[in-house]
């Protein structure tokens, strides 16, 4: 089974990916939901940091100095993904991440880990994108601690739909700042996986929420 296979299941079982009757911030209504509030043990942020370190390896073999982690979902992400990768695959990579509120007194500044420095590549770690403004947020934030390359971006799942226009946030973030975006999985995996398919005895994407699924992406997804 691939990690991307394994990563959805896991989602489920960890009460993160659901299925049902729900409406977004935005006003649709979606008959799946992701909350990434939901992941809350040791043995899941270990597993999690896991298939982030996966797909960070599968794109990112080499040439990549420093992981950061946007405030504040993205902190436990990026920390536990360079745990995984310095375990699971001998990559020890530096890590940083900011503080929502400057400090004035100590090291005072925003930055906490890992001092970035003129020409380092920086992946950024994050659990989903909707709007992007997390990255309008953070990318200000590394341009002004050094003059880094922002080699690219990883999130957890790609809900492949538009904003409000006809691209989705993963469109628009490669269109207005050129960073590469790689989900560990998208809805269309999540789709090809579940469908009829057992997690621990239980269907939870039969014939009829695949088809709510698939009229979802026909009026919301991305062309």
């Amino acid at each position: 089974m691939s990690y991307q296979a394994e990563f959805i299941r896991f989602m489920v079982r960890s009460g993160v990916l659901t299925f049902g009757d729900f409406v977004t911030k935005s006003g649709r209504k979606t008959p799946y939901f992701i909350n990434t509030g939901n992941y809350k043990t040791g043995a899941q942020a270990a597993r999690l940091g896991e298939f982030y370190a996966d797909c960070l390896h599968e794109h990112f073999e080499t040439g990549v100095d420093v992981l950061f982690g946007p405030a504040y979902k993205g902190i436990p992400l990026c920390v536990s993904c360079a745990i995984a990768l310095s375990e699971k695959y001998g990559q020890d990579i530096n890590y940083c991440f900011n503080r929502k509120e400057e400090k004035d007194h100590g090291e005072g500044g925003s930055m906490v880990g890992y001092k970035l420095r003129d020409g380092d590549r920086v992946v950024i770690i994050e659990d989903v994108v909707t709007a992007g403004t997390a990255m309008r947020e953070c990318i200000p934030i590394l341009k002004a601690a050094a003059n880094v390359e922002i080699a690219g971006l990883i999130v957890s799942v790609d809900r492949m739909e538009r904003g409000t226009g006809e691209l989705s946030a993963i469109q628009q973030i490669q269109e207005d700042f050129g960073i590469p975006t790689y989900p560990i999985v998208t809805v269309r995996d999540v789709i090809q996986t579940l469908h009829n398919k057992e997690v621990d005895g239980t269907v939870v994407v039969n014939d009829e929420m695949k088809a709510k699924m698939e009229a979802y992406l026909a009026q919301y997804g991305i062309r």
